[in-house]
């Protein structure tokens, strides 16, 4: 698609992302869910991150959508996962997004989210596409107007719904929240709060501009020392749009998107709500967690990168919990998209139930040592399809053999090539990165 990638229209703000393509897709949306809408008007909410940028897309898609005859309800800044809950549970005919999740505060973005909470389907957002470029007219001279109103309570609902999830109560433990200066900045400690942990905060005060800014779940060291230096049992650092999280032990170590799952299905498996003993992975999930499953007995199901493609195969099947390495978890129970702050709410619940700390939850787990390099280039897509280039980590592969992987990929969301090593050694990734990095700088001049 020209607009819409593996997450959503996605640009740096009033170049590739402008005020016209959001009140087109307000438009297009609106007049899709209305064409054959009997009982009433269309109603959409729709929820922003804390980007400057955020502000003047969401009253551009607002107007867009009321143009055509929908109602607008702004939730303001809140999270993706509180987006799809509120969508899927009062009664919206579908909710919007402007975020660009960890990208930094000059890039934005647009997610759109059906009736179900899921990402909406493909064949929708490739004739929004067709209306953007003008290849489908619409007439909207004879729509009446829609409404724009503040929906805050949907914010509300959605901190009780995931409040109400836990069956402990955290009284007595101290937990730190990393919020990435981002959209649950007014969320995560109220929801701690409710469940009675002492939770310390970092980087919630938001200005536009700091959002993911040496903080969150892309820069995870500071939260590291933070939870060393206060004692803390745990801490949770999220990305922009709370989608995802990252977690760190009381020593002071990182549990990724791997770790977090491998703690979870196991502790599913314990009480009987891990279906067929399957947890669904990405091809980017590190080996050490596909030999920690099989050695528990559960089996690891592999998709493509894309936690979208996580969401269609946990709601296809109905397994109990899925998700990437960089956090991106879905919980099938209780979420139809990958929630941060329900992670760390479910993270926590495990340590408090078994009365361990946190970092026992981990024992068997042994990942192993992994390297990702990117390569900023517009050639991204020649590259993923280069016969040469593929046979080049087929060769790499037969080398590595059972000590390790060479991954290749383009960026769904970014102008990026990524190559992911794993092998017996970080200096092993390092030199065969190198070795990758420099045949294909090499062959297309980069």
């Amino acid at each position: 698609m020209k607009y819409f990638g593996t997450d959503g229209f996605r640009g740096r703000a009033n170049r590739e992302l402008t005020v016209e393509h959001a009140m087109k897709i307000g438009q297009f949306m609106a007049w899709h869910f209305g064409k054959d809408k009997k009982d009433g008007p269309v109603r959409c909410v729709i929820g922003k991150d804390t980007r400057l940028s955020s502000y003047m897309i969401e009253y551009s898609i607002s107007s867009g959508l009321a143009s055509a005859g929908a109602d607008a309800h702004l939730m303001h800044v809140t999270t993706t996962p509180s987006v799809s809950y509120i969508t899927r549970t009062e009664n919206f005919d579908f909710g919007i997004m402007i975020t660009a999740s960890h990208n930094p505060y000059y890039d934005n973005g647009i997610k759109i989210i059906d009736e179900y909470g899921y990402k909406i389907s493909e064949d929708i957002l490739v004739e929004c596409e067709k209306y953007m470029d003008g290849e489908i007219e619409i007439d909207f001279k004879n729509i009446e107007p829609g409404r724009i109103v503040d929906y805050l309570q949907g914010r509300n609902k959605y901190m009780s719904y995931i409040a109400s999830t836990c069956s402990e109560f955290f009284r007595g433990y101290r937990i730190g929240l990393d919020c990435a200066n981002g959209a649950s900045h007014m969320i995560a400690k109220t929801v701690f709060d409710m469940l009675g942990a002492k939770a310390y905060v970092i980087n919630n005060n938001p200005d536009g501009k700091n959002i993911n800014v040496n903080c969150g779940s892309t820069h995870i060291e500071n939260l590291q020392q933070f939870v060393v230096d206060h004692n803390l049992d745990a801490g949770f650092a999220f990305d922009g749009d709370a989608d995802r999280c990252l977690a760190v032990d009381e020593n002071g170590n990182l549990i990724d998107g791997d770790g977090i799952m491998y703690i979870g299905a196991k502790y599913l498996k314990e009480i009987g709500q891990l279906k067929d003993n399957k947890v669904v992975v990405t091809v980017m999930s590190n080996l050490g967690l596909m030999n920690a499953l099989a050695d528990n007995n559960m089996t690891a199901v592999v998709t493509p990168v894309g936690d979208k493609y996580i969401s269609q195969e946990l709601m296809e099947h109905k397994y109990g919990i899925g998700g990437e390495q960089s956090g991106h978890i879905i919980f099938n129970k209780y979420a139809t998209t990958g929630d941060g702050i329900l992670t760390a709410i479910v993270m926590t619940s495990i340590f408090v139930s078994k009365k361990c700390p946190f970092s026992n939850l981990t024992q068997g787990l042994t990942i192993m040592p992994q390297r990702l390099k990117n390569i900023r280039t517009d050639k991204k897509d020649e590259i993923d399809a280069d016969p040469e280039v593929i046979k080049f980590a087929e060769d790499m592969n037969k080398r590595l053999g059972k000590d390790g992987r060479v991954l290749l990929r383009k960026s769904g969301t970014e102008p990026l090539f990524r190559i992911m090593v794993e092998a017996k050694t970080y200096e092993d990734c390092d030199k065969y990165i190198e070795e990758t990095e420099e045949f294909i700088r090499e062959r297309y001049a980069i």
